[in-house]
């Protein structure tokens, strides 16, 4: 029976696609409910994916697990622009492209965002008023964790949930020690005090890699999006590394293999989860999928270009076939509206722009439910 009730669901989903940001009521995405990223640092897709690639296990083995997306694309050059791109929508500023080693507040030069979902202004520290993909998926009834390795390793260096330099000081976690490698400039929760004003929600969700293992023995300990920073070694960043590791793609590798497989046999990822493996930047400044800079902000890619450079992706999912290849193009922004896509939420910043790809049926090849 068609009840009143239903009546008005239909009629609030019909209004809520009709607006510039419509919700994934008609996403063609799989029932994916659980998400985990891993992010790694400064390679191109020829090199970390090319025939003389020192990073097997990701540019060989992973991809014949799932998908490898040739075509994905970097927002910017340092590394937290591109951080802050991938959960904000917010594109590059002046102290944002430069890693913020000094971490200021965001200063706006206009009292709200554009219709493009911008602010502008420079600075490290947005305002209350700039969600994050954290804050929506928090509003929505989902949960969401960031596991950073090494947090806390030095309790004199910085603590071990929501770890963040004091606004207005230096980031002295800008580099890394023999003993502690963590970079709150890889965290980029930290840097939206619509999360770390409330510390106590801080804490609980961005903490230190090592309590991974545990929450994924069960599905009800897993979050349904899981952000997984590696150290300044493990993420490729530094070679050699501080610890006397090599470091590089092939710590990055190494990194990948244990945690990898942890992943994908916890109950959450087999039940309908997605794994993503890509990086923050790559080598030159080549951009795609429209990408536009800030409003009276600098080209994004700075001085080598208009973008991040083309870095690839591979993706594991129990809906993507294994050996799955996609030449769609890609960026971070594509997978931020991706993501909201998967969610049920409205769109961020730039992912508002319609023009944007979405993770579909290049990528999403198998449909495990038609097969039981």
């Amino acid at each position: 029976m068609f009840t009143r009730t239903r009546f008005v669901l239909v009629a609030l989903i019909a209004a809520l696609c009709m607006s510039t940001t419509c919700l994934a009521a008609s996403s063609s995405a799989p029932p994916i409910r659980h998400v985990f990223i891993i992010m790694l640092e400064n390679e191109s897709y020829p090199v970390t994916f090319g025939p003389q690639s020192i990073a097997p296990y990701l540019a060989r083995e992973l991809p014949k697990q799932g998908a490898l997306l040739s075509n994905y694309y970097g927002i910017g050059h340092y590394s937290l622009d591109n951080y802050i791109a991938m959960i904000s929508g917010q594109a590059p500023n002046v102290a944002t492209q430069a890693d913020c080693a000094t971490f200021s507040e965001f200063a706006p030069t206009a009292k709200k965002p554009d219709s493009n979902g911008q602010l502008p202004g420079t600075g490290c520290v947005y305002p209350k008023s700039v969600h994050t993909l954290a804050n929506q998926l928090t509003s929505a009834g989902f949960t969401w964790k960031a596991y950073m390795e090494d947090m806390g390793k030095d309790p004199t260096r910085e603590s071990a949930t929501c770890a963040h330099p004091a606004i207005g000081t230096i980031d002295n976690t800008e580099h890394a020690t023999p003993n502690d490698q963590y970079a709150a400039k890889h965290n980029p929760f930290v840097y939206f005090h619509s999360v770390i004003d409330n510390k106590k929600y801080c804490d609980s969700r961005v903490v230190n890699l090592d309590h991974l293992t545990d929450d994924l023995a069960k599905l009800e300990t897993t979050a349904n999006f899981v952000y997984i920073t590696p150290n300044l070694c493990h993420d490729g960043h530094d070679a050699p590394c501080k610890n006397g590791e090599p470091g590089g793609l092939i710590s990055a590798d190494a990194f990948l293999r244990t945690w990898v497989p942890r992943i994908v046999d916890s109950p959450a990822f087999k039940q309908d989860g997605l794994l993503i493996v890509t990086f923050d930047e790559g080598n030159d400044g080549a951009a795609c999928c429209n990408e536009k800079p800030l409003p009276g902000g600098p080209q994004p890619g700075g001085k080598i270009g208009p973008g991040g450079g083309r870095i690839g992706a591979v993706m594991l999912s129990p809906f993507i076939a294994p050996g799955t290849q996609s030449d769609v193009e890609y960026n971070h922004y594509s997978l931020l509206r991706s993501l909201e896509d998967i969610f049920g939420l409205s769109y961020l910043g730039y992912a508002t722009d319609a023009q944007l790809r979405t993770l579909g049926s290049d990528v999403f090849t198998a449909h495990p439910a038609a097969s039981k």
